[in-house]
């Protein structure tokens, strides 16, 4: 069983968005299977790359359709994506300097409850105003 589940609750009404995060929640997935078989250790660090260089495609697509239009909180949800990137660029660098196998639940739990929190409330947040503006 999946640590987490897509479903329409996370949805934000934008397609690009809503494959862009189902990709994420795969991810986090696809590292909680990991663990699960004993390979956790294993799956983290590729993960985790995987994890830094997708996000920053996503944030970069999010924030560039929210500059297009003007997106008047623009700058809060920036600064949202910028600490994302910061706290898993620095458990990859934990990964890399050798922490142990339990760091892969700390992950699981933390990508989990942030993409959920994220995704349910700032993301949320900019469906109306960029639904209005014809994206979707």
């Amino acid at each position: 069983m999946p640590l987490m589940e897509w479903n329409e609750k996370l949805s934000v009404g934008i397609k690009q968005f809503d494959d862009e995060h189902k990709k994420l929640v795969g991810m986090v997935n696809e590292l909680f299977d990991g663990v699960q078989a004993g390979r956790g250790k294993e799956l983290l660090g590729p993960t985790l790359d995987g994890l830094v260089s997708y996000t920053v495609t996503h944030f970069a697509n999010e924030e560039r359709y929210m500059t297009q239009h003007k997106y008047p909180s623009l700058a809060a949800h920036k600064a949202e994506h910028d600490a994302l990137t910061k706290q898993v660029a620095e458990v990859q660098a934990k990964y890399k300097a050798g922490a142990s196998a339990a760091l892969s639940m700390e992950v699981m739990a933390f990508l989990k409850n942030w993409l959920v929190k994220h995704i349910m409330g700032s993301d949320k947040a900019y469906t109306p105003f960029l639904n209005s503006k014809g994206v979707k």
